[in-house]
C-alpha cells in the first residue's frame, strides 16, 4: 500500500458502499488521507487506508452472516462459554490450552460462509459447520451466525497476539470474558478496551464465573467492571455476569447476541466504527483546530506594512510635489516663472524608490506567518512556517526589482510642453508689438501702421499678447490642478500592486495552499465521522 486511500477510495464506488453513508465516510477519510499527504506520516496514512479497506472488504463478503469472535485471557472461562454457545465440545478447557495459533469456527448455514472464512484466515480444518452435523438440536435461531474462539490474549505465544489482533480488527461482534480475579487486568484494558472508544456499539462483556462470587457482592463486581470500561471510554458497552459451567446468565448472553445478530446492524456499526477510529487517528495527528480562511483584511495590512518598509508613501509624496512645481512653473506666463525659479528645491530631480528596510519585511512576514501557523493542525504548522521563511530573501529581492522597474509618472503630459511653447510665442508676440509700436511712435510714423478693429496692429499685438498669456496663465493653472494628485495617485497605485503582486505570489498563495489542504483535511475527518 504505497499511494494512501488513492486506491482505497476506489471503495465508495464499489456496490457494498455506492451511494450509502458509509460509502460517504469513507470518501470522506479519503479526502483527509489525500490532504494529508506529506504532512502526516506515511506510516500512519497507509496503516489507516488498510484498516479501512480492510473493513469495507467485510461488507463485499455475506451479508447474512454475522461474525461474532469470543475473546479473553487464560483461565477466564472463555473456550467453556464458547462450547456452551456452540452446544459442542469444541474447545479445550481447562489451564492448558491448544498450542494452535489458529482460530476456530462454528458457522450456522454454511451457503455464502465460505468466502467469508477466507477472508476471515480460517483453515477449513478449523471450521464448523452445523448445518452438515447429524444432531437433532434445533439452532435454526443462531442461522447466519460464524462464531470464533480466539486464541488467548494474554498468551506467550507472539502468534496467538498476532491472530488475537488479527481477528478483533475485523469482527463484526466481540464478546469479551471478563475473569473475577482479572477484570481489572492491565493487558486487556491498555491493549484492546481504551484503544476502541469508537467501537463500544459492537462489544459485549461477560464477566465469567461469577458463581465462584458471593451473592451479596456480584452486582457490586459488575459495576467496577462498567466504571473500568467507562474509564477506558467505553460507558456504553454491555456487562452480563454468567458462569459457562453453572449455566448462570447464559440464556442472557444467548439473547444478547441473538438480539444484535437479528438487528442486522452489527457489519455496518463495526465498519462505521472502524472508519470513526481511523479518523480520530488522523486528527489527533493532523490536527483538531476548525479550518478558516487568511482574511482580506489582514493580507491588505501586510501590504501596508511592506509599503511602509519601502517607502512608498514618501515616494507619493514626492511625485506630487516634484510633479506640481513642474506643472506649475511650466503653464505659468514666463516672467512670473522666472521669479519664482529660485524658490525652488531641485526642481528637475524627479523622486526615486529608497532602499528596501529587509528587517521590517522580515518582521512582519514571520509575524503573518505565525498567525496563519496558529489556525491550522501542528502537521500544517511547520509547512506555513518554512513557506514564509524560505521564501523571505526571494521576497525582498522581488519587492525591490519590481519597485524600482515602476514607472512613476514623473514626466510631463505633452500638453504642458505645448502650454509652455504657447506662453513663449505670446509673450514674444506682446514684446515684438509694444516694441514696434514704441518704435513707430519714435519715429512718428503711428498714422501709417495696420489696424485692426480701429486699432493699430502693432498695440493689438502686444495686449493682445500680454491678455492671453495671462489668460492662458490662468487657465494651465486650473489644468495642471488635478495632474499632480492624479500622477501621485497613479504611482502609489503602481507601486502597491508590485507589493501586491509580490506578496501575493511569495507568502499568500503558499499560505492559501496549506490552509486549503488543512480545510479539506478537516471537511473529510468530520465526513468520516458524521
Amino acid at each position: 500500500m504505497t499511494d494512501g486511500l488513492d486506491d482505497q477510495t476506489q471503495v465508495p464506488g464499489d456496490l457494498a458502499t455506492r451511494g450509502t453513508p458509509i460509502g460517504d465516510r469513507v470518501a470522506g477519510l479519503g479526502q483527509a488521507v489525500e490532504a494529508a499527504r506529506g504532512r502526516v506520516a506515511d506510516a500512519l496514512l497507509d496503516d489507516v487506508a488498510a484498516a479501512v479497506d480492510k473493513s469495507t472488504g467485510r461488507l463485499r463478503l455475506s451479508a447474512r452472516h454475522t461474525v461474532v469472535a469470543i475473546a479473553g485471557a487464560t483461565g477466564s472461562g472463555k473456550s467453556s462459554t464458547y462450547n456452551a454457545l456452540t452446544g459442542l465440545e469444541l474447545s479445550s478447557v481447562g489451564i492448558r490450552r491448544p498450542t494452535t495459533s489458529w482460530a476456530t469456527a462454528v458457522v450456522w448455514g454454511s451457503e455464502g460462509a465460505g468466502e467469508l472464512l477466507e477472508w476471515l484466515g480460517i483453515p477449513p480444518r478449523h471450521q464448523t459447520m452445523r448445518d452438515s452435523m447429524l444432531d437433532t438440536r434445533s439452532e435454526s435461531e443462531f442461522d447466519g451466525v460464524v462464531l470464533l474462539d480466539l486464541p488467548d490474549h494474554d498468551s506467550t505465544e507472539v502468534a496467538h497476539h498476532l491472530e488475537v489482533d488479527r481477528l478483533v480488527a475485523v469482527a463484526d461482534l466481540m464478546v469479551w470474558i471478563l475473569d473475577p480475579q482479572k477484570y481489572a487486568d492491565a493487558a486487556v484494558h491498555d491493549r484492546y478496551f481504551k484503544p476502541m472508544g469508537t467501537h463500544q456499539d459492537v462489544i459485549l462483556v461477560a464477566l465469567n464465573h461469577i458463581d465462584t462470587v458471593p451473592v451479596e457482592r456480584r452486582q457490586a463486581m459488575v459495576d467496577d467492571v462498567r466504571r473500568l470500561l467507562a474509564e477506558d471510554g467505553l460507558p456504553g458497552v454491555q456487562v452480563l455476569p454468567i458462569s459457562a459451567k453453572e449455566g448462570i446468565g447464559m440464556a442472557e448472553l444467548r439473547a444478547e447476541i441473538l438480539r444484535r445478530v437479528n438487528d442486522k446492524r452489527s457489519t455496518s456499526l463495526r465498519v462505521e466504527a472502524d472508519i470513526a477510529a481511523a479518523a480520530g487517528r488522523l486528527e489527533q495527528a493532523g490536527g483538531t483546530t476548525p479550518a478558516r480562511e487568511l482574511p482580506g483584511r489582514r493580507v491588505e495590512e501586510v501590504e501596508d506594512r511592506l509599503a511602509d518598509a519601502a517607502g512608498i508613501s514618501a515616494v507619493v509624496e514626492g511625485i506630487e510635489r516634484t510633479v506640481g512645481e513642474r506643472a506649475r512653473r511650466a503653464v505659468a506666463w514666463p516672467p512670473f516663472a522666472l521669479l519664482r525659479r529660485g524658490e525652488d528645491d531641485a526642481p528637475g530631480r524627479a523622486p526615486e524608490v529608497a532602499p528596501l528596510d529587509r528587517a521590517a519585511v522580515d518582521t512582519t512576514i514571520r509575524a503573518l506567518a505565525d498567525e496563519v501557523s496558529e489556525g491550522v493542525g501542528p502537521a500544517w504548522a511547520p509547512r506555513v512556517r518554512d513557506a514564509a521563511t524560505t521564501r523571505l530573501a526571494a521576497t525582498g529581492d522581488r519587492l525591490e526589482r519590481g519597485l524600482h522597474d515602476v514607472d512613476l509618472g514623473s514626466r510631463l503630459p505633452a500638453w504642458v510642453t505645448l502650454v509652455r511653447l504657447l506662453h513663449w510665442l505670446l509673450l514674444l508676440a506682446a514684446v515684438g508689438g509694444l516694441v514696434w509700436w514704441g518704435v513707430a511712435a519714435v519715429q512718428g510714423t503711428r498714422e501709417d501702421l495696420s489696424e485692426v478693429a480701429g486699432l493699430p496692429l502693432p498695440a493689438v499685438l502686444g495686449v493682445g499678447g500680454l491678455v492671453l498669456g495671462l489668460l492662458l496663465a490662468v487657465v494651465g493653472r486650473l489644468l495642471v490642478r488635478g495632474l499632480a494628485r492624479k500622477r501621485a495617485d497613479q504611482a502609489d497605485e503602481r507601486l502597491r500592486g508590485v507589493v501586491h503582486q509580490v506578496l501575493d505570489g511569495e507568502i499568500v498563495q503558499p499560505f492559501g495552499t496549506e490552509l486549503s489542504s488543512y480545510a479539506a483535511f478537516r471537511r473529510g475527518v468530520e465526513a468520516a465521522r458524521a
